[in-house]
């Protein structure tokens, strides 16, 4: 079914820098809306996203911060992408079997690391590299590769603690599609929460949010719980389904929703990684419990989704497996209908780009 949606995305339509540097605000991007019941799809600026939900749906967003992930050297990057999760002895955490196998710890010096060539201002996959390996990285600090977790991605320790050095030493990840480094507070959505980890590309469905839009959304009677889901790399080049990524879902987020979809409310996902931590704390009836852990949660149109009625993300890169959630949450004949309004219409694709909102009504 996913072949069906694959279509060429034009370098016109990809968004080169934030929405503030085109003269807009960051609530000011558009928000195309497609509505399951009737297929209808309609255009809007991400401003009226408090008239087009009603009171008593759920909002739930991702509070994870944005880590300056990529370290630069003369001749590669490194992008830092997630902890290697290690199994401890304990009690499953998991709510569902998708989630890792134990409750699971982190060395804080182990990641998975991306090698990347660097090209002018942006940087290609590299595929260089050989277990042993020892890089030096600034500030003194040396990277050992240890052995590839998948073809680009490596697991690598760091001789100094991950994110106190990328703080330190690291900027942004960027692609060759944003002509210019911005600082991090560009990458930073409003719900952001600096904790001692962080994701490594900005969990992007969240950034058109302002503290007042926020309030206006309250004011509506609209109600936002948070999860916390801190991504890895995403590096539309590979095309890959995700990996295990560290999330929690907390006590109160799952009351809310377990409350909200017995009120008849609509359940509505801020960005591919809350659709990802809720399905994974939802058993097989979706009912939602706290949990927290790992998770490698995919989700497809065969398998579907339990507990989300509608999503709000960006627009996604062609073949990306981002399209198989969206699917399973939309239908195909509605997401096909709404990428194409995207097409003919000019929205703009990537973190800075515009969003798009998948109602169930």
């Amino acid at each position: 079914m996913i072949e069906t949606l694959e279509f060429t995305l034009p370098p016109a339509l990809e968004a080169h820098e934030p929405p503030e540097a085109r003269g807009r605000t960051r609530d000011g991007v558009r928000l195309l809306v497609g509505r399951r019941a009737g297929g209808e799809v309609s255009h809007h600026e991400f401003r009226d996203l408090p008239d087009l939900l009603r009171p008593g749906d759920l909002l739930v967003v991702n509070t994870s911060a944005t880590l300056p992930a990529a370290v630069r050297l003369d001749k590669i990057a490194v992008h830092f992408s997630t902890p290697v999760p290690t199994p401890v002895p304990g009690p499953a955490q998991a709510a569902t079997p998708e989630l890792a196998t134990a409750a699971q710890d982190v060395d804080d010096r182990l990641w998975l690391v991306e090698l990347r060539r660097r090209t002018g201002k942006a940087s290609v996959p590299y595929l260089g590299g050989s277990p042993g390996e020892w890089i030096p990285m600034p500030g003194g600090a040396t990277l050992t590769l240890i052995g590839r977790r998948t073809e680009r991605l490596w697991v690598a320790r760091l001789s100094a603690d991950v994110v106190p050095y990328l703080r330190l030493h690291g900027v942004p990840i960027r692609y060759g599609y944003v002509r210019r480094d911005w600082p991090t507070a560009a990458y930073q959505t409003t719900f952001a929460h600096d904790r001692s980890t962080g994701s490594a590309e900005m969990p992007s469905a969240a950034r058109p949010f302002t503290p007042e839009l926020v309030t206006r959304l309250v004011s509506r009677g609209v109600v936002l719980a948070p999860i916390t889901l801190h991504t890895g790399v995403a590096s539309p080049e590979a095309h890959e389904p995700p990996y295990a990524e560290r999330y929690e879902v907390p006590e109160q987020t799952a009351g809310l929703v377990n409350h909200v979809r017995a009120g008849g409310g609509d359940v509505i996902a801020v960005g591919t990684t809350a659709v990802r931590a809720l399905e994974t704390a939802a058993d097989p009836t979706g009912l939602v419990r706290a949990s927290s852990g790992w998770t490698e949660h995919v989700i497809t149109p065969e398998r579907g989704v339990r507990v989300i009625d509608g999503l709000l993300t960006g627009l996604h890169e062609p073949k990306s497996s981002h399209l198989m959630m969206l699917t399973a949450i939309a239908g195909h004949d509605l997401l096909k209908s709404t990428y194409q309004a995207a097409l003919d219409e000019s929205y703009l694709w990537h973190e800075f780009g515009d969003l798009n909102l998948l109602l169930p009504r």
